[in-house]
């Protein structure tokens, strides 16, 4: 019985080993969004405490200086949450080989992982899962200090953006903002080299923010920026620069809201967001004509040409703000985002959900 016993704990053991070796890989060398189950529980207990302090937080200043902590204190946990399931899933290969207490079994493996040899196995099959267990233990620790380098030059490219458009934009980026001051200073003939750089940007996080998924979280360095608000302006300004803006045609703002609108639903399907993957152009969205009309009278005061058929031009952009409107207000509930128009303005908060890949299921017809 007690070697029955022993054999389903060894077995275990090595079970567990080898799903927090998948985790670890899939975590970080993977290049693909795939969710991790420890990295997800992690990432989702951590949320929770950081909510629980939230309900003291009275100003958005604070509440940013709080969640600023988020995911980095989340990422530095994950290794070590890695660690300690190693060393139990070693102790029970170790107790089911040689039979030792458990305490000798938990001493052994913590002193295989650490490489510090105050406790020394007996016999083959011990040596070997000593010598495994240092390997792994190294790996894992050299895994993340190669995974925070590309962590942080992810963020320092997303972020490089974001800051310039500040300067077009204001703060809190506004897409009637930038407009105008593309006019203003003679560069709304040019703005399709803005939405071209977009374009980029937006491939950019597509891949770096499902690979890497906790770059979601990583806030900016000023309290007002945001990826996810910063993204919304420019899909907007893109929208209202293809719909109302008499300026001739502008292929790149179209292929600038496309590569938006994807980059957004990846990111929302990684983390279980739900949307509608083929919505239909009169389908509604979260801003009212009213709202685009008062945008159209203030890009008019500006000096922006204006095109005559208003219903035609609201029926544009309602066409275009349909394919990112539910994501783009999901993601800024989801990262709490700082207030900006037409985004988190009116956006609600998202739980952490279970971050799993899903498919949506397209339209028929």
């Amino acid at each position: 019985m007690l070697i029955a016993l022993r054999v389903v704990v060894g077995l275990a053991g090595a079970a567990l080993v080898v799903a927090i070796s998948l985790s670890a890989v899939r975590t970080v060398v993977l290049p693909r969004g795939s969710s991790a189950a420890v990295t997800r529980y992690l990432f989702r207990t951590t949320r929770k405490l950081f909510e629980l302090r939230l309900r003291t937080v009275k100003t958005y200043e604070e509440r940013d200086r709080v969640m600023a902590l988020y995911a980095p204190i989340s990422l530095v946990l994950l290794p070590g949450v890695w660690l300690v399931a190693v060393i139990m899933g070693f102790a029970g290969i170790f107790w089911g080989i040689q039979g030792h207490s458990v305490r000798a079994a938990i001493v052994l493996s913590g002193s295989s992982i650490t490489t510090l040899g105050f406790s020394a196995p007996h016999g083959d099959p011990a040596d070997i899962g000593a010598v495994v267990e240092a390997t792994i233990g190294l790996g894992l620790v050299a895994l993340l200090i190669s995974y925070l380098p590309s962590i942080y030059s992810g963020f320092q490219r997303r972020e490089l953006q974001v800051a310039m458009l500040e300067v077009r934009a204001g703060d809190p980026p506004s897409a009637v903002k930038m407009i105008r001051r593309h006019q203003a200073i003679g560069w709304l003939d040019t703005s399709s080299e803005l939405f071209a750089r977009w374009e980029e940007w937006f491939a950019d996080i597509e891949e770096t923010h499902t690979s890497q998924a906790s770059l979601v979280f990583f806030r900016s360095p000023l309290p007002g920026r945001s990826w996810i608000t910063a993204a919304g302006a420019v899909l907007d300004g893109a929208a209202l620069m293809l719909s109302a803006v008499d300026n001739g045609p502008t292929p790149n703002a179209q292929l600038c809201v496309r590569a938006g609108f994807l980059s957004l639903r990846r990111i929302a399907d990684y983390f279980g967001i739900g949307y509608d993957p083929d919505p239909a152009p009169t389908d509604p969205i979260s801003i009212d004509r009213s709202e685009f009309d008062a945008a159209v009278a203030e890009l008019r005061d500006g000096g922006v040409p204006i095109v005559a058929d208003l219903e035609q031009a609201w029926r544009d952009f309602a066409g275009w703000r349909v394919n990112y409107d539910q994501v783009l207000l999901a993601l800024a509930g989801l990262v709490m985002a700082p207030y900006a128009p037409w985004s988190s303005d009116r956006s609600v908060r998202v739980p952490l959900g279970p971050l799993t890949h899903r498919h949506p299921r397209r339209r028929a017809g």
